[in-house]
């Protein structure tokens, strides 16, 4: 998984542009995380407990997007696509829009992730 970080020099707001594919990871960044240091704290500390109870699904679940560890697989999805009440989607449209909404990434790539974010937001 490749990505970029970038700061917006007017209004201060922090992006995070991933690779095709992992478009999902930036969103939840940039719209479940931002800058606070809390809530990366928290990413952080779901990974270690994932990585001590390798046998158990963990979730940090948000607004919209949420992450599901299990084992050494991480999953960034829309929550829309854990709700199967949700008919709304066209059958023929759903695998653009699940290509868009969900990404999967090791464990050790996403803490890296997590870590580097922290790093940048913090300057």
């Amino acid at each position: 998984m490749d990505y970029e970080f970038k700061k917006n020099s007017l209004d201060g707001q922090y992006y995070c542009q991933c690779s095709m594919g992992h478009e999902i990871v930036g969103r939840w960044l940039q719209e479940e995380i931002g800058a606070e240091k809390i809530r990366i704290m928290q990413v952080l500390q779901v990974i270690e407990l994932a990585k001590k109870h390798y046998d158990r699904e963990h979730c940090f679940t948000g607004k919209e997007i949420s992450v599901i560890i299990c084992g050494d697989e991480v999953i960034v999805q829309d929550n829309v696509l854990l709700s199967t009440a949700d008919a709304t989607l066209n059958e023929e449209e759903f695998p653009l829009y699940e290509s868009e909404s969900c990404g999967c990434c090791g464990i050790d790539d996403f803490e890296r992730l997590i870590r580097q974010w922290a790093d940048f937001t913090n300057h």
